[in-house]
């Protein structure tokens, strides 16, 4: 009877132990303001996979609409309790606020960064209309034939669009920008010659680039990409010119200094890990997995950075 006692006693200690690290755990939620299956959602998803041992449970909202801008306005009400956080690409916190003049949120100081959890770089896309297979020859080209000089995006007011400001600014050649409904129409119109050139995610682009569909003739990051390493970057190609965009963790505004270390530390455990980074790899992405600083030292450096191509335009999506 008394080993019988003493077992029970050691069920019941070991219960009360597993409830009071639960209880130390608390849940998360990871919102997301796009659509399932889209890129946001499946870097949400893995990250919540990697952070699952630190949280009693993980699990991902997705709060779609208006560009991402419906799940941030939902973040920054939310406590700054750490339970909630959002995962998104850069767009929202470096163009947004040059792009729109009435925006609903302060993408500084409503928020808490986070980690800097994956960074991406663009190419710059020869269609099969042009025959170019540099960026010399593309400068070349556009001023001899201007007419040739033609690129298609996602549509207005997006990082391809300004990219193609910042090349016309960097080289002095002149670009005629040819907005599109979505990246599928533009690639369309790119294989089928009614556009010259397109700038696009490079994982988007690689496949069609080794079956020699399209050419990318250069990369807009400042090294070059593994998926397409052949291609040189804009920089290696004699262009002043560097720009990448990256997805992101934020939490609201306000939180409290071992909050945001227990979101930080285990954003950076998930993304750090080798089997994470090399799934990273296969979707086109890099890893990173920054600390809190150096992901509000990037936002900073880029709302810098995009300001003067996007006032060149005049684009105001209001």
């Amino acid at each position: 009877m008394k080993f019988r006692s003493q077992f029970f006693s050691c069920i019941l200690l070991a219960s009360v132990s597993s409830m009071t690290l639960a209880q130390d755990k608390p849940p998360l939620k990871i919102v997301v303001g796009f659509p399932p299956g889209g890129s946001a959602d499946v870097l949400a998803r893995l990250i919540a996979e990697g952070m699952r041992e630190d949280f009693s449970s993980v699990t991902v909202d997705n709060k779609t609409g208006a560009g991402g801008r419906i799940a941030l306005a939902f973040v920054k009400a939310a406590k700054p309790d750490g339970q909630t956080v959002i995962v998104l690409p850069s767009g929202p916190m470096v163009l947004f606020p040059h792009v729109y003049k009435k925006l609903e949120y302060d993408a500084v100081k409503d928020f808490t960064p986070v980690s800097q959890l994956a960074r991406f770089q663009f190419g710059v896309v020869s269609g099969p209309a042009t025959q170019v297979k540099s960026v010399a020859e593309m400068i070349a080209k556009s001023r001899s034939d201007p007419g040739s000089a033609s690129y298609g995006t996602p549509g207005l007011g997006t990082l391809p669009h300004f990219m193609g400001v910042m090349l016309e600014q960097a080289t002095g050649i002149s670009l005629n920008h040819v907005p599109f409904q979505g990246g599928a129409p533009a690639n369309n119109a790119l294989l089928g010659g009614h556009i010259g050139y397109k700038f696009d995610v490079v994982s988007e682009t690689a496949e069609l680039h080794r079956n020699q569909k399209v050419r990318i003739i250069a990369v807009t990051g400042a090294k070059r990409d593994p998926q397409v390493p052949e291609v040189p970057t804009l920089k290696e190609a004699g262009i002043a010119m560097e720009a990448t965009a990256w997805f992101a963790m934020y939490g609201p505004a306000k939180l409290k200094p071992e909050v945001l270390q227990r979101l930080e530390t285990s954003a950076m455990k998930a993304m750090n890990h080798p089997a994470m980074q090399e799934r990273m790899l296969k979707l086109g992405y890099e890893a990173i997995g920054s600390n809190a600083a150096d992901l509000a030292t990037a936002q900073k450096a880029d709302l810098i950075s995009w300001e003067k191509p996007i006032k060149a335009t005049g684009v105001s999506l209001d």
